[in-house]
């Protein structure tokens, strides 16, 4: 019998098995598919190649104000996509944790099919191979969540978008969170006429108001229709050049029409087939699997980590989470999962990004101060042409710790990492901001920030950064 079986070779299993087997246990670790999960053959890896590729249409039409004669240019999009398989290929083959997994003699299953449970310590494959482990860990990840409405199966998902074989000249996107605004964004930068609709009150819920009032209006400024407040979606009929869909909005019945329409409403896990009766696992009320801080389940030897938990649904989060699961499946329940810093960000035109709390959030249990810089009055932004946005900081008053980050704009993910780096190690904004960051560049930008704080607290910085 293996000592620990791993179930899903995303982060959460990749991380999981490399910590069981570098803790000495015997490692077995079984995917239905590729290693690497949705993070690189799905998720982060195929989508940062696409935004790169709309990000160099962005920049070709800025050539001739530097200066720059060229010829026309036009997206070849079975290239592209030739493009992103080779990216994940590369990934995948040159992958330092795959090498080092293998290195610590883990039985890795590509391709094994679907798993399900047999009993409570048996695991059987739809490709029929079966596998024992003392202790199981599941990380099977999630899956986009279905539209329950009449002829939702003319609908496609945010995968299916990327394997188109040309660009549709329109596209309806429902769902406005993260995965939606980048489906909607990417879209509208290869041509086509993208309609972007959110039941709530605004694009991007989770982010701070003004990150989500300033990517809405940036996306209607490129030309992307964005309608919020939408009450409810009816129903999907087939029409002779792609699909119409009918919804109400305020009340009033309405209908919009494109050559695709993508649902991205959100995450469910993925346990369909699993089986996890046959196991004892729980889930939760939103089908999520239950676990507690040690990442165990309702059965003490069955551990889960990553997005079929629900909670964080992030590649840097799910390897945290896989990392303390096999911790626990090997020692006991000796490691917690501890409080995370999560940077969080999105490959859209414009880029947004996010530590922390938002400044509503901040200002239900904390006297904070605010200090926000444009990206217009900033050098790096100013060269490159790439102006819009802005980087907003968020101080509590008393103990001058950052509570915050939010940052719009061109390079906005990187940026904001150095934000959690400060909020991590625990730096007063007066600290960050004595900090001299290079010139020029888009980072900068934070600490001119944490200047402007500084200055609003009335602290002495003995610095002033470049702008």
């Amino acid at each position: 019998m293996t000592d620990v079986l791993i179930i899903g070779a995303g982060p959460a299993g990749a991380f999981a098995a490399h910590r069981a087997a570098d803790l000495g246990a015997r490692t077995a670790l079984v995917t239905r598919d590729e290693f690497g999960g949705m993070a690189a053959n799905d998720g982060p890896v195929p989508v940062r190649t696409l935004a790169h590729a709309a990000r160099l249409l962005r920049e070709a039409r800025q050539l001739d104000r530097y200066g720059i004669a060229a010829d026309a240019f036009r997206l070849d999009y079975p290239r592209l996509l030739d493009r992103v398989r080779e990216v994940v290929h590369d990934i995948r083959t040159h992958s330092e944790l795959r090498s080092r997994i293998d290195g610590l003699g883990v039985a890795v299953h590509e391709h094994a099919g679907t798993a399900r449970f047999v009993d409570p310590h048996t695991v059987e494959t739809s490709r029929e191979l079966r596998f024992h482990g003392d202790k199981i860990i599941l990380c099977t990840g999630g899956v986009s969540r279905p539209l329950a409405v009449p002829g939702a199966e003319l609908t496609h998902t945010h995968s299916d978008a990327w394997t188109l074989r040309e660009v549709p000249p329109s596209m309806l996107v429902i769902g406005g969170g993260a995965t939606g605004v980048q489906v909607a964004s990417v879209f509208t930068a290869f041509g086509s006429r993208v309609q972007l609709f959110e039941t709530g009150p605004r694009i991007l819920p989770s982010e701070d108001d003004d990150v989500s009032a300033a990517v809405a209006e940036a996306f209607r400024e490129h030309g992307m229709v964005v309608r919020e407040n939408v009450d409810t979606v009816t129903s999907f009929e087939k029409t002779p050049d792609g699909v119409r869909m009918r919804f109400s909005r305020n009340g009033t019945p309405d209908s919009a029409e494109a050559a695709l329409a993508i649902v991205a409403i959100g995450w469910s896990a993925d346990t369909t087939g699993l089986n996890l009766a046959a196991a004892g696992v729980e889930t939760d009320e939103r089908g999520f699997v239950r676990v507690d801080a040690y990442q165990r389940t309702s059965v003490p030897h069955i551990f889960a980590a990553g997005d079929v938990t629900g909670r964080l649904m992030l590649a840097p989060q799910a390897a945290q989470s896989g990392f303390v699961a096999a911790t626990n499946a090997v020692r006991g329940p000796s490691l917690p999962l501890w409080d995370q810093v999560s940077p969080i960000g999105s490959f859209t035109d414009p880029e947004y990004a996010q530590v922390g709390l938002t400044e509503t959030k901040a200002r239900r249990e904390h006297d904070v101060i605010v200090a926000t810089v444009r990206l217009d009055a900033a050098a790096r932004p100013i060269i490159d042409g790439r102006t819009t946005g802005f980087c907003k900081l968020i101080v509590d008053r008393t103990s001058h710790r950052i509570l915050g980050c939010h940052v719009v704009g061109e390079r906005a993910v990187e940026t904001t990492q150095v934000a959690a780096v400060a909020m991590a190690a625990h730096l007063r904004v007066q600290d960050l901001a004595r900090v001299p960051l290079s010139f020029p560049t888009y980072a900068a930008i934070v600490g001119r920030a944490a200047y402007v704080a500084t200055r609003k607290l009335g602290l002495d910085t003995s610095y002033e950064p470049a702008p």
